[in-house]
């Protein structure tokens, strides 16, 4: 925005040059008038570099080029006979003046570039004497108006897409930091725990206690490495927050493509997933496996967690709410009932056990 103002300020210092050769010979005082134009040529020069260069792009600069622009316009009464005056735009040229127009809404926004354009044309009313409200003969301060409008909300919509694209850009960089980092903890630590928990089972005995502690820590790793990659606002990929829970001992299938939900329900779901995983680590035997299943169904989404452990007797469940734990009645059902959706459970004697969650978009 700024390389095109001063574009914008070069054609019009050439119209003020033409403007100034045809007008001179009638100025009551044509050497004055040529000052005045020095001082025009000058001035934009150094409003050039500051703003290109950067240095000028604050506020004190872009009030000092207003003040500068007055100025010179109110000079035209010194140097041009008052007749002269009323019969011709005001020097150096409005066109001219109204680079300060383009400034101060670049630099301050729509409001204060139309506020500028009426500090220009109040200037003009001056020299005059009077307002001129004929619109049909002469709509400058219409112009001068569009012109801080338009300029000044083309800067604040470049000022809000210039943001965004740097937080774009740094979330880029910090994304492939991730993967780089988790590449490496996946290739190396993550690998010799999950062996570590392979083994230590097989081996039994007081191994078997240090393989939980590892399998506990790969799992740790694996959700650290991959926080914040699920969220993109007030959704979630839900397919990317169920791979986290991946073990040697929980296999996880998902779409290809991401999953999306509202990241509350997102939320809401994993906890009743992690709880059915947790049941099944606690209940379904030491050498079990846990299976997750994750399917979008367009208008609903269906995640089965199955076990292939020593299953729930018949009535268990009753008789576990009738003691007071009601871990499955709330955790499980209660979340998927909030949720509008429904939690489906299938099991039996050394059949395993199996939760199908399922809730709406």
């Amino acid at each position: 925005m700024w390389r095109a103002a001063q574009v914008f300020r070069l054609l019009s210092c050439i119209y003020a040059l033409g403007f100034q050769l045809a007008v001179n010979p009638d100025l009551e005082h044509p050497v004055a008038g040529w000052l005045m134009f020095a001082a025009l040529i000058g001035w934009s020069v150094a409003c050039a570099l500051a703003y290109l260069q950067g240095f000028g792009r604050r506020p004190a600069w872009v009030v000092a080029e207003i003040v500068v622009v007055v100025a010179l316009m109110l000079s035209t009464e010194v140097i041009a006979a008052e007749q002269w005056v009323l019969d011709n735009q005001s020097l150096p040229t409005t066109l001219w003046a109204t680079n300060a127009t383009i400034s101060a809404a670049i630099q301050f926004g729509p409001i204060a570039g139309m506020l500028t354009g009426l500090v220009v044309m109040a200037a003009s009313a001056v020299l005059k004497g009077h307002v001129h409200v004929d619109l049909s003969r002469n709509a400058t301060i219409v112009i001068e108006l569009a012109v801080g409008l338009a300029v000044g909300m083309a800067a604040q919509t470049a000022r809000r897409a210039h943001a965004e694209l740097e937080r774009a850009a740094r979330l880029s960089a910090s994304l492939q930091e991730r993967e780089r980092l988790s590449r490496q903890v996946h290739d190396g630590v993550i690998q010799v725990l999950a062996l570590m928990a392979r083994r230590g089972r097989e081996i039994g005995g007081q191994t078997a206690e240090l393989a939980e502690l590892a399998g506990e820590q790969e799992r740790a790793l694996r959700r650290l490495i991959s926080t914040g990659e699920t969220r993109d606002g007030s959704t979630a990929d839900f397919g990317a927050m169920l791979r986290m829970r991946a073990s040697d001992r929980v296999s996880i299938s998902v779409p290809a493509e991401p999953v999306l939900l509202d990241a509350a329900v997102a939320d809401e779901l994993l906890a009743a997933v992690d709880n059915a995983l947790d049941n099944a680590e606690a209940h379904a035997g030491p050498q079990s496996r846990a299976y997750v299943l994750l399917e979008d169904l367009g208008d609903s989404v269906t995640v089965s967690v199955r076990d292939d452990g020593v299953g729930i007797p018949p009535g268990r469940l009753t008789e576990a709410v009738g003691e007071g734990r009601l871990g499955i009645a709330k955790s499980i059902v209660g979340r998927m009932n909030w949720l509008g959706g429904r939690a489906e459970l299938s099991t039996g004697p050394g059949a395993g056990t199996e939760w199908e969650l399922t809730v709406p978009r």
